[in-house]
């Protein structure tokens, strides 16, 4: 959580954002991407948590942001957090953390949405 008590979403980018894999973006999870928007409007910070890097990490950036979506940080921590730690540590610090290896991504009611809905709304 942050210093001013709203929550921390990362998300990752192929399978997850984007179904297909790396470097082949296919179509957009557009009901993530709606709800991860929402996340934003009410305060909430969300993190573009992938390994893509350089022209590929560009693209998925542009990709969201194709679909309205923008990021507080990409691949790193938010500068709040930075500075409560002191350090930018290579764990990204989070609340929620979202990745098709823990998740399906292509059903429209995720775990997540579940179990962290009152949290997430009664927050932010």
């Amino acid at each position: 959580m942050t210093p001013d008590d709203k929550r921390i979403i990362a998300v990752d980018f192929d399978g997850t954002l984007a179904f297909g894999k790396c470097p082949e973006t296919k179509d957009p999870n557009e009901h993530l991407i709606k709800w991860l928007i929402q996340q934003r409007i009410k305060g909430n910070k969300v993190i573009l948590w992938t390994n893509r890097s350089g022209d590929l990490l560009d693209e998925a950036v542009r990709f969201c942001r194709i679909y309205g979506l923008e990021f507080d940080a990409v691949n790193e921590n938010l500068p709040e957090m930075i500075e409560a730690y002191g350090n930018d540590s290579r764990k990204i610090s989070a609340d929620h953390y979202i990745d098709d290896r823990s998740h399906d991504p292509k059903g429209e009611d995720w775990e997540y949405l579940h179990l962290h809905k009152r949290d997430l709304e009664r927050k932010g």
